[in-house]
């Protein structure tokens, strides 16, 4: 019987649809001895928790060439997310394994919590909620929404998904992508504008793009320069795609008013970060795409990329690494 390691910390020991689809595909269903390994461990240690597992839903792990290497086993790689930068893609690819993440499950879970970031700078919730609290007062203006120009960074489903809430609230939407969907930007009314335009010109960024040898690093003191004084940086797509120092030094001394971030250079993110001195920011846990339905939708997908893979079906969209397919079966 094949077995199925089941790691986010979300769906630790839960049962769900899930734990249904894989049961009745015929696996036997395990958990770490930890609910924490999902947010990573030395190689060596991260090898010993999958010895004998066939197939992951995996979580943050943290899947190099020389993890891969020692689970000689390990066949299917089901990501919960869109992400897949903790995973070495050219080793899986290479050893044989096949990558999948939940495309569809929480894209609009990511954009509400880019709105409630957006949301949280501009009304300043987390400073005024203080305030009160502590027996103060504030007449000072805040920031509005509606007829500001959002500059969407990277329009896949999370980006339309993010387009489509500020477009409702009376914003200008306009965006940077590589590959648009010219007949959805046609229909949403979203100009398409190359990367300095989009800088230059948004009253707020919200970065919506994966991490890779592009990105990383990209949003640095160059960039911030360029960016439209007294304007807003949302980021709940990766922490490595901004330069955390540049974007104290923006935040502190122009032109940034303030940023909304769901992820940090380094995760779990520590007291000692120096942005968090600063009260023109707003942070969450890297939990944007985890709500109470996007968890259930996500674990549901990964495990039918799983179910289906062993029943012979190929789960095409959601695969990552499709130069595997002509030469791989259970």
């Amino acid at each position: 019987m094949p077995t199925a390691l089941i790691t986010p910390e979300a769906l630790y020991e839960q049962a769900g649809p899930h734990v249904d689809r894989l049961v009745g595909a015929g696996f036997e269903v395990k958990y770490p001895e930890d609910s924490t390994f999902t947010r990573g461990r030395p190689p060596a240690e991260t090898i010993a928790g999958l010895e004998g597992i066939d197939a992951i839903l995996a979580g943050g792990e943290q899947l190099t060439a020389e993890v891969l290497e020692g689970c000689p086993g390990l066949r299917v790689i089901a990501r919960c997310g869109v992400g897949f930068d903790k995973v070495d893609i050219p080793a899986a690819t290479r050893l044989g394994r096949v990558v999948t993440i939940t495309p569809t499950a929480n894209h609009a879970a990511v954009a509400e919590q880019a709105l409630a970031l957006l949301f949280g700078v501009s009304k300043r919730v987390a400073i005024h909620d203080k305030l009160v609290r502590s027996g103060g007062w504030s007449t000072e203006p805040m920031r509005p929404i509606r007829g500001q120009t959002m500059g969407i960074f990277g329009l896949g489903r999370i980006g339309r998904s993010m387009a489509v809430r500020c477009a409702s609230l009376g914003m200008t939407v306009i965006a940077t992508e590589k590959y648009p969907d010219e007949a959805f930007c046609s229909e949403q009314g979203i100009e398409l504008v190359d990367f300095d335009t989009l800088l230059s010109r948004s009253d707020a960024i919200s970065i919506h793009c994966p991490l890779n040898d592009e990105t990383r690093g990209l949003f640095n003191a160059d960039v911030f320069s360029k960016m439209k004084p007294d304007s807003v940086l949302i980021n709940t797509a990766r922490g490595g795609m901004i330069v955390e120092s540049d974007l104290l030094n923006a935040l502190q001394n122009g032109p940034l008013a303030a940023a909304g971030l769901d992820v940090f250079e380094q995760e779990p993110a520590t007291a000692d970060n120096p942005l968090f001195a600063l009260d023109n920011i707003v942070v969450s846990p890297h939990l944007a795409g985890a709500d109470t339905t996007s968890i259930q939708d996500m674990a549901n997908e990964a495990a039918d990329c799983i179910a289906s893979l062993y029943e012979g079906s190929w789960p095409g969209p959601a695969v990552v690494n499709p130069d595997v397919q002509a030469s791989w079966s259970w």
